[in-house]
């Protein structure tokens, strides 16, 4: 009996070994062939060889063929239910992994250590904690928080869900801290933005013993960064070097290394690292060209991208959506096209995150027509890919189109995230859809796997400021369960100054400097209120403030790209060698606004002590004005064309009121982005209805 069973048991242990090769190496076209091979030899109901199948089908990402599996199974086990939730898991689809949780446990199916870590991470993914704590008591209950891989998984549960406190908490109570154990925490700390106290936890975790790995220092490398710790970053670069990790050979480490250098405004530092990798891969090159970036060195950032590309070097999805993000935020749209045209050559350049940087680019740079064409060309869409859509029609101020994405969306069984809800809020808020904006507001309330974070609450603050319900939108801020951050009580202090209630934006104020006495912005804001008032006395007590403090707001920068160069003017800039005819071209803009429309220069904009004709020659210098002053002057005005200005901060009214004018005497339509969103000027109006 013995001897006749045994070639069965070994026919199938071959089975699973070769089912477990293709989960192992994402082999689905094999694994479809053994597939066969089971049910042909008999096994096609085995209860150890399906979930093996189970897990082969989730980790080559055919999930239908996995459900077919578990749906035809006579008897299942904890394994079997485990293995469809890590599928749904490992590909994408963390709320599948929590219902499928629930249908487990409804069916009388006890979890075990691995279905627990498992769920902690969806819980993580998706954000719930409400979720996680009651999968945490499940957990005490049973006695799996006691296992080491269940108690790091809540830690980092916990972490990753905001709540950086309970699993501190749970971090202290852990009967057995391993190497995993310390890393999850100081990962915790760091993504929290509390670098110090991954400081402190770092140094406490070498005292008990444990040695620090790669994936340890390359954390407290982030933490350094975020803190602009150059001196303790420095340590940590040369422990790894003395820990002999290779810092020029493994791809992670250089490029921490190079991030963490970059982060600190030392690129010389940066640049070395890089020079000394032997075999540089698209990891140390993105970490150098985005730092660049970042930088605002934009010459050498583009000058090694080029290098990237000529090194014939295999780029990945990473490192083009990267790229494309660079060219977005700096709506350098030739650069963005010549992109676009070399990503669709590559295989990497058919991965959805790419189409989705590319379709943010082209709506960054105001060419709506063309995102929303590569939009409905893409083969497949995610959340993100809706999100892109909803944003960049969001930020021209087509609300209603943004609705009607929103809808779509949800029509092609796609749920919205809390990056989603952001979104439609921010497009109700810019388009001034009051009612609309509440609704989504109250649906995010109520939805189960998304809850409402405190730049939800500052879009509904924006909507009800809009509307003139000051007092409302100041209940919302002292109502809700999260604490208010400097951006609600900002959002709240440009309402007040839009409909003049000076006396609650004093109230604002005292909150915001109490909040944040550093930020220079917040002095602006504050100043700001009081000059529109009148109140030329506060005025000038907040400036003293915030000049004896040190403060210097940033600086005011436009730019316009003109035959594939992009041309950059600062406020008061005299530097650009056509500057004398921009300022020609300019008044005589000027002139004919006033004899054709009787424009009025706005003075109350420009600095206090000069006079009047000075203040309006001031005027003549913000830089968005230089940046249409060369676009004039460059294509001339008498043809229809489109004119496209880009501003790293928020546009000023004079401004706003000259480009209006210019649009209402010229057939040119001037498209302005701002720190806030996209100004689209036609015909003597803008689409933000003069409320931005």
């Amino acid at each position: 009996m013995t001897r006749l069973s045994f070639p069965t048991w070994s026919k199938r242990q071959r089975l699973a070994n070769l089912l477990r090769c293709c989960s192992k190496k994402s082999l689905p076209h094999e694994g479809v062939q053994v597939h066969a091979a089971t049910v042909k030899m008999g096994f096609g109901f085995d209860l150890m060889l399906s979930n093996d199948l189970i897990d082969m089908y989730g980790k080559c990402g055919i999930m239908d063929m996995a459900y077919l599996v578990f749906d035809r199974m006579i008897e299942r086990n904890v394994v079997s239910w485990t293995a469809l939730m890590c599928g749904h898991l490992q590909n994408g689809n963390a709320r599948a992994t929590l219902s499928l949780f629930c249908q487990m446990v409804f069916s009388c199916f006890k979890p075990n250590e691995f279905t627990f870590s498992t769920n902690f991470k969806a819980c993580g993914i998706l954000n719930v904690p409400e979720i996680g704590v009651q999968i945490h008591g499940m957990c005490v209950i049973s006695g799996f928080d006691c296992a080491p891989v269940v108690g790091n998984s809540i830690v980092d549960m916990y972490s990753k869900c905001g709540r950086i406190k309970e699993a501190a908490t749970m971090f202290n109570n852990l009967p057995v801290r391993t190497l995993i154990s310390w890393n999850t925490i100081i990962a915790g700390y760091t993504l929290a933005g509390q670098g110090e106290k991954a400081l402190v936890l770092f140094h406490r975790m070498q005292e008990n013993g444990k040695i620090p790995d790669e994936y340890t220092l390359t954390t407290m490398l982030k933490a350094c960064s975020g803190l602009g710790k150059i001196r303790e970053g420095s340590v940590i670069h040369g422990l790894l070097v003395t820990s002999g990790f290779p810092c020029s050979g493994k791809a992670a480490i250089a490029g921490s290394l190079i991030d963490f250098y970059v982060k600190c405004g030392n690129l010389v530092g940066a640049q070395r690292v890089f020079n000394q990798i032997g075999e540089k891969n698209v990891i140390s090159w993105s970490a150098l060209i985005l730092g660049y970036a970042q930088e605002g060195n934009l010459a050498e950032s583009i000058e090694l991208f080029r290098q990237l590309q000529n090194c014939s070097m295999q780029m990945d999805g990473f490192v083009l959506s990267s790229m494309m993000g660079v060219f977005a935020d700096f709506a350098l749209m030739e650069q963005g096209k010549q992109m676009h045209a070399y990503a669709i050559k590559i295989p990497s350049g058919l991965e959805i995150s790419v189409s989705n940087s590319i379709v943010d680019m082209y709506l960054k740079c105001g060419m709506l027509d063309e995102a929303e064409r590569l939009f409905n060309e893409m083969p497949a869409r995610n959340v993100v890919s809706w999100t892109v859509m909803i944003t960049g029609y969001g930020k021209h101020g087509f609300g209603k189109v943004a609705i009607r994405f929103f809808n779509k969306m949800q029509l092609d069984n796609i749920e919205p995230d809390g990056v989603t809800y952001l979104a439609i809020l921010s497009a109700c808020s810019h388009s001034g859809l009051i009612k609309e904006g509440e609704e989504y507001f109250s649906q995010l309330c109520r939805n189960r796997w998304v809850k409402p974070g405190i730049e939800h609450y500052a879009c509904m603050v924006d909507l009800l400021g809009r509307d003139g319900r000051l007092k409302e939108a100041k209940d919302l801020i002292e109502s809700m369960s999260l604490k208010p951050n400097v951006g609600i009580w900002q959002t709240l202090l440009s309402a007040c100054r839009v409909h003049g209630d000076l006396q609650l934006g004093k109230e604002v104020g005292k909150s915001l400097l109490t909040l944040d006495g550093d930020n220079p912005v917040n002095y602006v804001m504050i100043s700001n209120i009081y000059a529109e008032a009148g109140y030329w006395n506060d005025y000038e007590e907040i400036r003293e403030l915030a000049k004896a403090k040190g403060l210097k707001k940033e600086a005011g920068r436009s730019w316009v790209e003109i035959d594939k160069e992009v041309h950059f003017f600062y406020g008061w800039d005299n530097t650009h060698p056509l500057i004398e005819k921009i300022h020609e071209v300019l008044k005589e803009m000027e002139k004919r606004m006033k004899q054709e429309l009787g424009y009025v220069h706005g003075v109350k904009f420009a600095l206090r002590d000069i006079d009047e004709e000075s203040k309006e020659e001031s005027l003549r210098f913000h830089s968005e004005k230089l940046a249409i002053g060369l676009a004039l002057l460059h294509g001339g005005w008498a043809e229809a064309r489109v004119i496209r200005v880009f501003k790293n901060l928020r546009i000023c009214g004079d401004c706003h009121d000259f480009i209006k004018c210019l649009s209402k005497i010229l057939k040119v339509v001037f498209l302005v982005r701002d720190a806030n969103r996209f100004h689209p000027f036609k015909d003597g109006l803008c689409s933000c209805r003069d409320y931005w």
